[in-house]
């Protein structure tokens, strides 16, 4: 790669992530004599069985993965002095190609919020419901109102016939009974329902819905767009305050030999960042535009003055809890630990019709929660002021969404067990904020000064000490529970009556609940400190915010202070979003393809 070869394209997108292709797509679909160029840090998805398979999901968590580059966070107090680590997508597609698929969708007033709240122009419900309906084919149901029918992505009911979760409905409908049962609990503004979980698989095929087919690999053949993996921008190129062009390299993070020779690609009309909540606040420090202060301290020549780069990290607080099943149970155990009898079995099977485990992710049900005025109470007073000023205003934001899963979900590193299931939930809207910045100006490669902010608030301990009750309660009731997996739950004092076991029958639908002493309140504190963890949902470090609020980005996704130059990923997003985001990356970049079509003259977008 010669640092002196500059090809000229109209449009350059530093990353090709969801929101990326989605753009990029429908600009190419519009124009095909467009000249665009993605540069995507990660190797291709072309037909590759561990993106296509949606059984397959979890073997990106693999520590020797090129599909997925893990961000080390700095040690943290409130997590014990742990470092956290938080995956994110490093392939064609993003996380599209690489998530856990699953179907859920943020709440109408989490965008009317970005547009009141935060003063974006455009980017409330009204203007973003024809957007999130305009990419899915909705398969379960016709007619509902929220859904889309007509898309290029694929939304599945689950094909494959879990014991469990019939288990857990049940035992949901009858504990929970201030919540009721719905075969569709992703209206954009339903709470307190259990449903069984959709999916982004199509349900005909069998195969993984994700960006990089229909956006991106269908059109080659028939547009000008170039798309270049396994290359990693180092910065972008301002001339006269313009984005004109990105240097980049082949990523050795990927190809370990690859020569570092800097290349230059140049953009005559855009360049658009898309390196995710990570990589585009790294690309446009590394380019000069972020808070002056510590752009000089590592020796970056400030091009743009621009603070909020970097800042305002969000994600959702996770905490799983993995229980032993009994034999009978259906579960995706043994494909997860890459049984060869299974896999070569249920592969067959899905080679066959696109039926069975391998077209499964075993994440079969779930519930938003709200809580009741006698929940209120048991979560504590810490809770109180989040509760009042955030959360009553708006009856379609859940403070909790909890789900189950029908195998171990996690790397099944030391497991002594064959059967599992695990009820995972998420704190949709935690207080917690943290940033992300380089540390390096000239080494791509350098880790990041990342922090989460997980847990620094008492408002999310407290939401997660409540979850983590309720998920037991539910646990340790259906009829296929053999006890808590020990090493994923708290160790309670010695004697005490809430102490987890295993190879153990399950409780009486009727039993009491668990009464728990501040003694064992303590111990799943300290549990939660050492095991809460991200849920891949990371956003916010390019906030589309005013500039003296702390924004990066204006309405029409131009970086403050720059031409020439968006931000077109999940980072822009302003406030957070109460679902898993691969529907706002959706989102984002079908309203990115509408802006930028409008400036260039493009129609038929």
């Amino acid at each position: 790669m010669s640092s002196t070869a500059q090809p000229e394209y109209d449009i350059i997108f530093a990353g090709g992530g969801t929101s990326a292709c989605v753009a990029a797509g429908r600009l190419a679909a519009a124009d095909p004599s467009l000249k665009i160029l993605i540069l995507e840090a990660g190797p291709s998805t072309y037909e590759d069985l561990a993106h296509l398979q949606p059984g397959r999901y979890l073997s990106h968590l693999a520590p020797d993965t090129k599909t997925v580059f893990f961000n080390v966070a700095k040690p943290s107090a409130h997590l014990g002095g742990r470092s956290a680590i938080v995956p994110t997508g490093q392939c064609l597609g993003g996380g599209s190609s690489i998530n856990f698929l699953m179907y859920t969708r943020p709440s109408l007033s989490d965008y009317d919020d970005w547009e009141m709240k935060y003063h974006n122009l455009g980017w409330g419900s009204k203007d973003l419901l024809p957007l999130i309906q305009k990419t899915e084919t909705f398969q379960p149901k016709k007619d509902q109102p929220t859904h889309g029918y007509s898309g290029p992505l694929k939304v599945s009911s689950e094909g494959v016939k879990f014991n469990i979760q019939e288990d857990f409905l049940h035992v949901f409908s009858e504990y929970e009974k201030n919540r009721e049962k719905t075969d569709d609990g992703n209206t954009l503004s339903t709470n307190n329902v259990f449903a069984p979980w959709h999916r982004w698989i199509d349900g005909e095929s069998g195969r993984r819905s994700d960006v990089a087919y229909p956006f991106v690999y269908s059109l080659l053949p028939k547009s000008r767009m170039v798309v270049q993996t396994e290359c990693l921008v180092t910065r972008v190129i301002i001339e006269n305050g313009r984005a004109v062009g990105v240097e980049y390299v082949r990523n050795k993070r990927t190809v370990p030999d690859a020569p570092q020779e800097v290349a230059v690609a140049i953009a005559s009309r855009l360049v658009v960042v898309s390196g995710g909540t990570f990589g585009s606040p790294t690309i446009l420090e590394r380019s000069g535009i972020g808070a002056r202060d510590r752009l000089e301290k590592l020796g970056v020549k400030v091009a743009v003055d621009l603070p909020g780069v970097g800042e305002g990290y969000q994600d959702h607080s996770l905490l799983v809890l993995p229980f032993l099943a009994s034999q009978e149970s259906v579960t995706l155990d043994k494909i997860v630990i890459n049984d060869a009898a299974e896999v070569e079995k249920w592969s067959a099977q899905w080679e066959k019709d696109g039926t069975g485990l391998m077209a499964s992710t075993g994440l079969v049900v779930g519930s938003r929660f709200r809580p009741t005025e006698d929940e209120l109470k048991a979560i504590g007073p810490e809770f109180e002021t989040k509760w009042k000023e955030f959360f009553a205003p708006d009856p379609d934001k859940a403070v909790i969404l909890m789900g189950l899963a029908a195998l171990y979900l996690g790397l099944p590193i030391g497991l002594t067990y064959d059967k599992f299931y695990t009820i995972p939930f998420f704190l949709p809207y935690p207080t917690a904020v943290g940033r992300v910045h380089i540390s390096s100006g000239e080494d791509a490669y350098a880790p990041i000064d990342f922090d989460t902010g997980f847990l620094q608030t008492d408002d999310d301990l407290a939401l997660l000490l409540w979850g983590y009750k309720k998920a037991r309660e539910l646990g340790r009731r259906m009829k296929c529970f053999r006890g808590e997996y020990l090493p994923n739950h708290p160790s309670f004092p010695a004697g005490s009556a809430a102490a987890c076991h295993e190879h153990v029958e399950p409780a009486p639908l009727n039993a009491p609940d668990i009464v728990y002493t501040p003694e064992d309140d303590e111990a799943i504190k300290t549990h939660i400190r050492a095991s809460v963890s991200t849920t891949w949902h990371s956003l916010g470090t390019c906030s589309m915010k005013p500039r003296e609020e702390g924004g990066v980005v204006d309405p029409q996704l131009n970086v403050y202070g720059v031409k020439g130059l968006k931000v077109v990923d999940m980072s822009i997003a302003p406030g957070n979003v109460g679902a898993n985001t691969y529907s706002t990356a959706l989102t984002i970049g079908e309203k990115a393809a509408l802006i930028i079509a409008s400036e260039l003259g493009i129609s038929g977008v």
